[in-house]
């Protein structure tokens, strides 16, 4: 079940229909609209309460200042990037499982942090609210929760996010390898040479007959002085400063 609302977004109960001058809720399941319809009709709350049918990750989001939800496991990665990538909200307070929750404000070096950690921080500030021990729902999960807070930057960074994203793809593919170690394999070279020879087109620039991607490569980490760095060690500031650089020799990420 997913929530959403122009003042909150969460299973729509009656506390929150108190706080919320209106409450937009996600319900992908045709009973539980049904039961939510029926709880709050003729009560002075049904009024402010809209429900929306559906899949949230399927359909476009309204516009809300302030996000809660209870995430499923299987959604809560795209839940997350749909939402930074919304952009128009104050807040959002989301509970996930304990381990998702963990690696979403995990900080450069630490075991859990990744591609998510550093896509996710980026474009907000996350911040562990509390622990939620799986003996507070009936039936348990197997697992723990957490609650976190998510709050955007702003402004926002100036940047291709399709950029960052092929960047970091790359680089948290083996995360625990060196950075020269994860720009070794054959299909980043081939998609690396590809995306060149594509840029050198749009900005009629000849082609070298001995352009070498290696060499370029190999140019760009000696500048940055990140190339023995491993991949769960580099902070947000180191990989802005490697795309900068891959990006000034004519390297990108996205063709």
């Amino acid at each position: 079940k997913q929530w959403y609302q122009r003042r909150v977004a969460i299973t729509a109960g009656a506390k929150l229909l108190e706080k919320a001058k209106r409450v937009i809720a996600f319900e992908i399941d045709p009973r539980m609209v049904a039961e939510l319809r029926k709880r709050f009709m003729g009560t002075p709350f049904y009024s402010k309460l809209e429900i929306i049918v559906g899949d949230c990750i399927k359909s476009e989001l309204p516009e809300f200042d302030v996000c809660v939800a209870n995430m499923p496991y299987q959604i809560s990665s795209p839940f997350v990037f749909k939402l930074l990538l919304h952009r128009r909200f104050r807040c959002a307070v989301l509970m996930f499982q304990k381990e998702f929750a963990e690696r979403l404000y995990a900080k450069p070096g630490d075991k859990l942090y990744c591609r998510l950690s550093a896509n996710t921080q980026l474009m907000a500030r996350v911040d562990h609210v509390l622990k939620v021990g799986k003996g507070n729902f009936k039936p348990p999960p197997k697992v723990d929760s957490s609650v976190v807070r998510i709050e955007l930057h702003n402004p926002m960074p100036d940047i291709n996010f399709t950029e960052w994203d092929g960047l970091t793809r790359i680089v948290f593919n083996r995360k625990n390898k060196t950075l020269s170690a994860a720009f070794k394999h054959k299909s980043v070279l081939e998609l690396l040479t590809k995306n060149y020879q594509i840029y050198c087109s749009i900005k009629n620039v000849p082609l070298s007959p001995d352009f070498d991607i290696k060499a370029v490569i190999s140019n760009v980490f000696e500048e940055s002085g990140l190339d023995a760095t491993r991949s769960r060690c580099l902070s947000n500031d180191d990989l802005l400063k490697l795309l900068e650089k891959f990006n000034a020799n004519g390297i990108h990420f996205s063709s």
